[in-house]
Parts: structure tokens; C-alpha cells; sequence
């Protein structure tokens, strides 16, 4: 297993007090400001630490951890994440009983309880227009409009399933892509570098399916806090629209990427006005629409490449 940390002292020690089915595990401090490395050291003498003098981003620090690592099998947490009882095991006995599986994840939930969306359809240029034009906002249940997301959908489809035999304790559901906040895989890929944060995980999947099935599997929950390390927000945007246009780039050539980059921006600029009316409107007495304008204002005259932020 392998947790990759940056500064997330308190939520890293609770991920790895709940991972005590885990055989091995992995902690790479991407140099963090807040002693999560000098606890993991005193407190979980066990698990390999490896310390990074910089920030080297998720894809790179995952890939040192798997480097570290024995196993055949690589659990992928993140460190902001924890394990309910049941749930790794879960996961490898579903790698274990199907050798066509090549990655599965679990299912996230946010501290209160709600699902949390983590695993998905392919990544598309549609996906990208429905996403930033808000119409998977509007219509989050319509497979056109919303076709990216399939947590949330693939419960509701199975729970209308009255009829069907299915016992939902080990059910597994083949998806195009799980989330890196949770994602195991056999070692035959790694993770393309390139990618500081966001979408390396899309990437990878979309090398993994070539070589056999990714599954999700509902029965192995995990409480996921989504976004402990992200300190800036409008940054974390700024480089998953980023994370997007590298993909397309890879994947679909130059055309794709940059029309990939004209949506993200139209849509921050979508958001600017937005919530740049409504606190007008409400005569900025309300905090939190302000404070949406500001970050989307600065979404939409990032650099093009805020890979280069660290922090």
C-alpha cells in the first residue's frame, strides 16, 4: 500500500491507524512544512517512509512508493483517507478471485456519510462542455448531460434491480476508471510523471484497460475528507483543468488539448460572472459568494502550466 502525504499530519494519522489488514505500507512525504514525515517515523515504525526534498507531485511520489513496495498488488491511498473494517481486504479478494481485473477502487464517502463520486466514464471533450457549462449540475441522473460521473448512478441502477440475483456483499462493477484517492492495481503500468496532480490517475487507467478489466466495488467504503492537502483552491482548479488538457494532448493530439483549454477557461469565466452577480446582487454581505468569484477569477488568468506552483 501506498499513502502519499503533504501536509495532512492529523488526517495521515488517522489513514494510517485504520490500515491494519494492509501487509505493507508505503508513506511518501512529498517535504512536508507540518512533521507528518517525524510522526510516521515515531508513531508507525512499521510502515517504509520515504522523504522527498520537494514536492515531486502525486504521480511521481506514488511511483517511488510502489518502487519501495513488495507487493504484487499496489493500493494507492490517499492520505486523507480511511479505511473502514473490511474494506482492503475486500479489494483483494476481488483482485485475487479475478486474474482479467487489472485495478479496482472503492467506495468513498465524505465524513457525513454522502457518496462521494470515484470512478467514471471515459474523459471526452463532451464531458468537459457538460461539466463546465453546468449541465451536469442541472441535470446530474441524465446519462447525456452528465456523463462523466457514475457512482451515484450505478448505486441507483442496481438498487432498482429488485429482480436480480445479486449479492451485493462482493459485487464488483466494470467502470472505464476508478479515482487515485483509491485505486489498487496489479504492477504492470506506472504513472506518467507529467501529470503534477489531477487526471494522472485517468491517464493511467486508460493504459491499464488495454491489458484487463477495472472494477468498482461498492462493499469496501473508505472516508475520504476530498482536498486535505489542497490548500489553495483556485491552484488545485487551475491544475486539474491542467491534469484535462495533458490528457487530451497524450491521448487525442494538440486540436483536442487546446479546445479541452478553451472550455476550462469559458467556464471559469462562466463562474465569474455567476457568482460575481450574486454577490452584487446580495451586496457582498454574503462571504462565500465573494470568495467563489475570487478563486474563479483566478482560475481564469492562471498560467497555462500552474503545474510549476508547488504548494
Amino acid at each position: 500500500m501506498v499513502v502519499v502525504s503533504y501536509n495532512t499530519l492529523e488526517p495521515l494519522r488517522r489513514c494510517l491507524a485504520s490500515l491494519e489488514e494492509a501487509d505493507e505500507v508505503v508513506v511518501v512525504d512529498n517535504a512536508s512544512a507540518d512533521g507528518s514525515a517525524e510522526m510516521v517515523a515515531s508513531e508507525f515504525p512499521s510502515v517504509v517512509l520515504v522523504r522527498n526534498s520537494e514536492n515531486r507531485g502525486f504521480g511521481a511520489a506514488c511511483n517511488q512508493g510502489m518502487d519501495a513496495g513488495t507487493g504484487e498488488l499496489v493500493l494507492f491511498l490517499n492520505s486523507d483517507a480511511v479505511a473502514l473494517p473490511g474494506a482492503v481486504s475486500g479489494l483483494v479478494r476481488v483482485m485475487d478471485s479475478s486474474p482479467g481485473v487489472v485495478a479496482c477502487g472503492g467506495r468513498l464517502e465524505f465524513p457525513d456519510g454522502r457518496l462521494q463520486e470515484s470512478c467514471c466514464s471515459s474523459l471526452t471533450l463532451w464531458a468537459v462542455f457538460c461539466e463546465q457549462s453546468y449541465l451536469e449540475k442541472l441535470f446530474p441522473r441524465s446519462r447525456v448531460f452528465s456523463p462523466y460521473w457514475l457512482s451515484s448512478k450505478l448505486l441507483e441502477r442496481e438498487q432498482r434491480a429488485e429482480s436480480r440475483e445479486l449479492n451485493r456483499a462482493t459485487a464488483s462493477l466494470e467502470v472505464e476508471q476508478v479515482m487515485g484517492a483509491c485505486l489498487m492495481i496489479r504492477r504492470l503500468e506506472r504513472f506518467d510523471e507529467r501529470f503534477f496532480l489531477y487526471c494522472e490517475d485517468t491517464e493511467l487507467c486508460r493504459r491499464l484497460r488495454r491489458q484487463g478489466r477495472i472494477v468498482w466495488v461498492p462493499s469496501s467504503v473508505f472516508v475520504h475528507e476530498l482536498g486535505a492537502s489542497s490548500q489553495k483552491r483556485w491552484l488545485a482548479v487551475a491544475r486539474y483543468n491542467r491534469g484535462k488538457e495533458l490528457y487530451f494532448s497524450i491521448h487525442h493530439g494538440r486540436f483536442a488539448s487546446f479546445v479541452c483549454f478553451l472550455l476550462n477557461r469559458i467556464g471559469a469565466l462562466l463562474r465569474v460572472l455567476v457568482w460575481g452577480v450574486a454577490s452584487v446582487l446580495t451586496l457582498f454581505l454574503i462571504g462565500i459568494l465573494l470568495e467563489k468569484f475570487v478563486i474563479f477569477l483566478q482560475v481564469l488568468f492562471a498560467p497555462i502550466d500552474p503545474y510549476k506552483r508547488a504548494g
